[in-house]
Protein backbone atom coordinates (compact mmCIF):
# COMPACT_ATOMS: atom_id res chain seq x y z
CA UNK A 1 0.00 0.00 0.00
CA UNK A 2 2.73 2.61 0.74
CA UNK A 3 4.13 2.09 -2.74
CA UNK A 4 0.83 3.29 -4.23
CA UNK A 5 1.14 6.65 -2.44
CA UNK A 6 4.68 7.03 -3.74
CA UNK A 7 3.65 6.22 -7.32
CA UNK A 8 0.81 8.75 -7.13
CA UNK A 9 3.25 11.28 -5.65
CA UNK A 10 5.65 10.61 -8.54
CA UNK A 11 2.89 11.28 -11.07
CA UNK A 12 2.02 14.53 -9.28
CA UNK A 13 5.70 15.54 -9.35
CA UNK A 14 5.83 14.97 -13.11
CA UNK A 15 2.87 17.35 -13.40
CA UNK A 16 4.65 19.81 -11.11
CA UNK A 17 7.76 19.78 -13.31
CA UNK A 18 5.66 20.44 -16.42
CA UNK A 19 3.75 23.24 -14.65
CA UNK A 20 6.98 24.83 -13.40
CA UNK A 21 8.57 24.67 -16.85
CA UNK A 22 5.52 26.38 -18.36
CA UNK A 23 5.66 28.98 -15.61
CA UNK A 24 9.26 29.80 -16.55
CA UNK A 25 8.36 29.95 -20.25
CA UNK A 26 5.50 32.34 -19.50
CA UNK A 27 7.68 34.51 -17.29
CA UNK A 28 9.57 36.11 -20.17
CA UNK A 29 7.09 38.92 -20.80
CA UNK A 30 7.56 42.59 -19.96
CA UNK A 31 5.94 42.32 -16.53
CA UNK A 32 8.03 39.40 -15.27
CA UNK A 33 11.38 39.73 -17.01
CA UNK A 34 13.90 40.25 -14.25
CA UNK A 35 17.61 40.53 -13.73
CA UNK A 36 20.02 38.40 -15.70
CA UNK A 37 21.00 36.21 -12.76
CA UNK A 38 17.43 35.17 -11.99
CA UNK A 39 17.44 32.61 -14.81
CA UNK A 40 20.08 30.66 -12.87
CA UNK A 41 17.74 30.29 -9.89
CA UNK A 42 14.94 29.22 -12.20
CA UNK A 43 17.16 26.46 -13.57
CA UNK A 44 18.20 25.42 -10.06
CA UNK A 45 14.53 25.18 -9.09
CA UNK A 46 13.78 23.02 -12.10
CA UNK A 47 16.81 20.84 -11.35
CA UNK A 48 15.65 20.31 -7.76
CA UNK A 49 12.20 19.22 -8.90
CA UNK A 50 13.76 16.70 -11.28
CA UNK A 51 16.08 15.52 -8.47
CA UNK A 52 13.09 14.95 -6.16
CA UNK A 53 11.27 13.05 -8.91
CA UNK A 54 14.29 10.75 -9.32
CA UNK A 55 14.23 10.24 -5.56
CA UNK A 56 10.56 9.30 -5.66
CA UNK A 57 11.19 6.79 -8.41
CA UNK A 58 14.25 5.41 -6.61
CA UNK A 59 12.27 4.78 -3.43
CA UNK A 60 9.42 3.23 -5.41
CA UNK A 61 11.70 0.86 -7.34
CA UNK A 62 14.49 -0.04 -4.94
CA UNK A 63 13.20 0.79 -1.48
CA UNK A 64 10.71 -0.70 0.91
CA UNK A 65 9.00 2.42 2.25
CA UNK A 66 6.72 2.41 5.26
CA UNK A 67 3.59 4.53 5.65
CA UNK A 68 5.51 7.43 7.20
CA UNK A 69 7.95 7.76 4.29
CA UNK A 70 5.17 7.24 1.76
CA UNK A 71 3.04 9.89 3.44
CA UNK A 72 5.87 12.42 3.57
CA UNK A 73 6.62 11.93 -0.14
CA UNK A 74 2.95 12.00 -1.16
CA UNK A 75 2.03 15.13 0.77
CA UNK A 76 5.33 16.73 -0.26
CA UNK A 77 4.22 16.46 -3.90
CA UNK A 78 0.83 17.93 -2.95
CA UNK A 79 2.57 20.82 -1.18
CA UNK A 80 4.67 21.63 -4.26
CA UNK A 81 1.47 21.65 -6.36
CA UNK A 82 -0.16 24.11 -3.97
CA UNK A 83 2.90 26.40 -4.06
CA UNK A 84 2.87 26.39 -7.87
CA UNK A 85 -0.85 27.18 -7.93
CA UNK A 86 -0.24 30.10 -5.56
CA UNK A 87 2.60 31.36 -7.79
CA UNK A 88 0.36 31.26 -10.85
CA UNK A 89 -2.39 33.12 -9.00
CA UNK A 90 -0.05 35.83 -7.73
CA UNK A 91 1.52 36.32 -11.16
CA UNK A 92 -1.88 36.54 -12.87
CA UNK A 93 -2.98 39.09 -10.27
CA UNK A 94 0.21 41.11 -10.82
CA UNK A 95 -0.33 41.15 -14.57
CA UNK A 96 -3.97 42.19 -14.23
CA UNK A 97 -3.18 45.02 -11.81
CA UNK A 98 -0.21 46.23 -13.87
CA UNK A 99 -2.29 46.28 -17.04
CA UNK A 100 -5.04 48.20 -15.25
CA UNK A 101 -2.51 50.79 -14.06
CA UNK A 102 -1.06 51.11 -17.57
CA UNK A 103 -4.53 51.56 -19.04
CA UNK A 104 -5.23 54.28 -16.48
CA UNK A 105 -1.96 56.02 -17.38
CA UNK A 106 -2.78 55.85 -21.09
CA UNK A 107 -6.25 57.24 -20.35
CA UNK A 108 -4.71 60.23 -18.57
CA UNK A 109 -2.33 60.81 -21.48
CA UNK A 110 -5.12 60.54 -24.06
CA UNK A 111 -7.25 63.03 -22.13
CA UNK A 112 -4.89 65.71 -23.51
CA UNK A 113 -6.08 64.91 -27.02
CA UNK A 114 -9.80 64.61 -27.80
CA UNK A 115 -8.84 63.00 -31.11
CA UNK A 116 -6.95 60.26 -29.32
CA UNK A 117 -9.22 59.50 -26.39
CA UNK A 118 -10.03 55.77 -26.46
CA UNK A 119 -7.82 55.06 -29.48
CA UNK A 120 -5.02 53.24 -27.65
CA UNK A 121 -7.47 51.00 -25.81
CA UNK A 122 -9.22 50.31 -29.10
CA UNK A 123 -5.95 49.34 -30.80
CA UNK A 124 -5.05 47.14 -27.83
CA UNK A 125 -8.30 45.18 -28.13
CA UNK A 126 -8.04 44.95 -31.91
CA UNK A 127 -4.48 43.65 -31.65
CA UNK A 128 -5.43 40.92 -29.20
CA UNK A 129 -8.33 39.96 -31.43
CA UNK A 130 -5.98 39.78 -34.43
CA UNK A 131 -3.46 37.77 -32.37
CA UNK A 132 -6.20 35.24 -31.62
CA UNK A 133 -6.96 34.69 -35.31
CA UNK A 134 -3.42 34.90 -36.69
CA UNK A 135 -1.84 31.56 -37.74
CA UNK A 136 0.86 30.24 -35.43
CA UNK A 137 3.54 30.73 -38.07
CA UNK A 138 2.95 34.49 -38.28
CA UNK A 139 2.80 35.16 -34.55
CA UNK A 140 5.69 32.84 -33.65
CA UNK A 141 7.99 34.44 -31.10
CA UNK A 142 5.50 37.18 -30.15
CA UNK A 143 4.65 36.95 -26.47
CA UNK A 144 0.95 37.92 -26.11
CA UNK A 145 1.55 39.93 -22.92
CA UNK A 146 4.39 41.87 -24.56
CA UNK A 147 2.21 42.43 -27.62
CA UNK A 148 -0.69 43.72 -25.55
CA UNK A 149 1.52 46.26 -23.79
CA UNK A 150 3.08 47.38 -27.08
CA UNK A 151 -0.37 47.91 -28.59
CA UNK A 152 -1.58 49.84 -25.56
CA UNK A 153 1.53 52.03 -25.42
CA UNK A 154 2.02 52.55 -29.17
CA UNK A 155 0.99 56.22 -28.98
CA UNK A 156 2.45 57.04 -25.56
CA UNK A 157 5.02 59.23 -27.35
CA UNK A 158 2.28 61.76 -28.08
CA UNK A 159 2.83 62.82 -24.49
CA UNK A 160 5.76 64.80 -25.92
CA UNK A 161 3.76 66.43 -28.71
CA UNK A 162 2.43 69.96 -28.01
CA UNK A 163 -1.29 70.12 -27.28
CA UNK A 164 -1.72 72.81 -29.93
CA UNK A 165 -0.80 70.19 -32.52
CA UNK A 166 -2.73 67.36 -30.89
CA UNK A 167 -5.89 69.46 -30.61
CA UNK A 168 -5.72 71.23 -33.96
CA UNK A 169 -9.21 70.98 -35.52
CA UNK A 170 -7.96 70.22 -38.98
CA UNK A 171 -5.12 68.68 -41.01
CA UNK A 172 -1.56 69.45 -39.89
CA UNK A 173 0.83 71.53 -41.97
CA UNK A 174 4.22 70.12 -42.97
CA UNK A 175 6.03 71.54 -39.93
CA UNK A 176 3.42 70.27 -37.50
CA UNK A 177 3.35 66.91 -39.20
CA UNK A 178 7.12 66.59 -38.82
CA UNK A 179 6.71 67.11 -35.07
CA UNK A 180 3.88 64.57 -34.94
CA UNK A 181 6.06 62.03 -36.74
CA UNK A 182 8.46 62.11 -33.79
CA UNK A 183 5.99 60.44 -31.40
CA UNK A 184 7.27 56.86 -31.94
CA UNK A 185 10.83 58.04 -31.18
CA UNK A 186 9.59 59.90 -28.09
CA UNK A 187 7.82 56.72 -26.94
CA UNK A 188 11.04 54.74 -27.32
CA UNK A 189 12.95 57.36 -25.32
CA UNK A 190 10.35 57.17 -22.54
CA UNK A 191 10.43 53.38 -22.39
CA UNK A 192 14.20 52.94 -22.60
CA UNK A 193 14.45 53.70 -18.89
CA UNK A 194 12.57 50.44 -18.25
CA UNK A 195 14.81 47.48 -19.16
CA UNK A 196 11.83 45.11 -19.15
CA UNK A 197 10.36 46.99 -22.14
CA UNK A 198 13.46 46.40 -24.27
CA UNK A 199 11.76 43.82 -26.51
CA UNK A 200 8.71 45.92 -27.37
CA UNK A 201 10.48 49.24 -28.06
CA UNK A 202 11.04 48.47 -31.75
CA UNK A 203 7.45 47.27 -32.10
CA UNK A 204 6.32 50.74 -31.02
CA UNK A 205 9.05 52.67 -32.85
CA UNK A 206 8.24 51.08 -36.22
CA UNK A 207 4.45 50.77 -36.09
CA UNK A 208 4.16 53.53 -38.74
CA UNK A 209 6.50 51.81 -41.21
CA UNK A 210 5.09 50.89 -44.61
CA UNK A 211 5.63 47.65 -46.50
CA UNK A 212 6.77 49.62 -49.56
CA UNK A 213 9.51 51.31 -47.52
CA UNK A 214 7.88 54.76 -47.48
CA UNK A 215 7.19 54.88 -43.74
CA UNK A 216 8.59 57.18 -41.07
CA UNK A 217 12.02 55.53 -41.13
CA UNK A 218 11.99 54.00 -44.61
CA UNK A 219 12.45 50.41 -43.43
CA UNK A 220 11.88 47.64 -46.02
CA UNK A 221 9.26 45.02 -45.22
CA UNK A 222 11.71 42.37 -44.00
CA UNK A 223 13.17 44.79 -41.43
CA UNK A 224 9.83 45.71 -39.88
CA UNK A 225 9.05 43.57 -36.79
CA UNK A 226 5.99 41.36 -37.29
CA UNK A 227 4.38 42.81 -34.16
CA UNK A 228 4.80 46.34 -35.55
CA UNK A 229 3.10 45.27 -38.79
CA UNK A 230 0.21 43.85 -36.79
CA UNK A 231 -0.16 47.05 -34.77
CA UNK A 232 -0.10 49.03 -38.03
CA UNK A 233 -3.14 47.17 -39.38
CA UNK A 234 -5.13 47.61 -36.16
CA UNK A 235 -4.04 51.24 -35.82
CA UNK A 236 -5.21 51.93 -39.36
CA UNK A 237 -8.63 50.34 -38.76
CA UNK A 238 -9.05 52.32 -35.54
CA UNK A 239 -8.01 55.59 -37.18
CA UNK A 240 -10.53 55.07 -39.99
CA UNK A 241 -13.50 54.08 -37.85
CA UNK A 242 -13.09 56.50 -34.92
CA UNK A 243 -14.29 60.08 -35.26
CA UNK A 244 -11.85 62.99 -35.13
CA UNK A 245 -12.40 66.72 -34.70
CA UNK A 246 -11.74 67.11 -38.43
CA UNK A 247 -13.55 64.03 -39.76
CA UNK A 248 -16.36 61.61 -39.04
CA UNK A 249 -15.66 57.96 -38.41
CA UNK A 250 -16.18 55.60 -41.35
CA UNK A 251 -18.20 52.38 -41.30
CA UNK A 252 -16.70 48.93 -40.74
CA UNK A 253 -17.26 48.02 -44.38
CA UNK A 254 -15.52 51.17 -45.61
CA UNK A 255 -12.59 50.55 -43.27
CA UNK A 256 -12.17 46.98 -44.48
CA UNK A 257 -12.20 48.14 -48.10
CA UNK A 258 -9.57 50.80 -47.41
CA UNK A 259 -7.38 48.29 -45.57
CA UNK A 260 -7.67 45.83 -48.47
CA UNK A 261 -6.55 48.57 -50.85
CA UNK A 262 -3.55 49.36 -48.60
CA UNK A 263 -2.35 45.74 -48.55
CA UNK A 264 1.02 45.38 -50.26
CA UNK A 265 1.84 49.09 -50.10
CA UNK A 266 1.17 50.39 -46.62
CA UNK A 267 0.15 47.17 -44.83
CA UNK A 268 1.40 43.58 -44.77
CA UNK A 269 -0.91 41.61 -47.12
CA UNK A 270 -0.62 38.41 -45.06
CA UNK A 271 -1.82 40.18 -41.93
CA UNK A 272 -4.52 42.06 -43.83
CA UNK A 273 -5.81 38.76 -45.22
CA UNK A 274 -6.36 37.52 -41.67
CA UNK A 275 -7.73 40.80 -40.31
CA UNK A 276 -10.46 41.20 -42.95
CA UNK A 277 -11.71 37.67 -42.21
CA UNK A 278 -12.32 38.42 -38.52
CA UNK A 279 -16.09 38.58 -37.91
CA UNK A 280 -17.44 42.12 -37.91
CA UNK A 281 -19.02 41.74 -34.47
CA UNK A 282 -15.62 40.87 -33.00
CA UNK A 283 -14.03 44.06 -34.33
CA UNK A 284 -17.03 46.23 -33.45
CA UNK A 285 -16.87 44.94 -29.87
CA UNK A 286 -13.35 46.40 -29.61
CA UNK A 287 -14.61 49.94 -30.11
CA UNK A 288 -14.85 52.15 -27.00
CA UNK A 289 -18.40 52.25 -25.69
CA UNK A 290 -19.48 50.01 -28.60
CA UNK A 291 -19.54 52.84 -31.20
CA UNK A 292 -21.94 52.01 -34.02
CA UNK A 293 -19.99 51.27 -37.20
CA UNK A 294 -23.12 50.96 -39.33
CA UNK A 295 -23.42 54.72 -39.57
Amino acid sequence: MPIVFIIIGSIIMVGNIIAYYRFIENSTDVMLSGKRGESIWEKIGLGLLVFFLVGYLGVAIAGEPDYLVAGILFFGAIFVSLVLMLMYHLVDTLKDRSLELTETLVGVIEARDPNLNGHSRNVQKLCMCLYEYLPAGLKAGINPVNFEYAALLHDVGKLGVPEAILNKPGPLNSEEWEIMRQHPKIAMDLLKTFPSFEEIKDWILYHHERIDGKGYYGLPMESIPMAARMIAVCDTYSAITMSRSYKAGRSHEEAIEIIRDAAGSQLDPAIVAVFVMIPKEKLVACMPEAIDLNQ
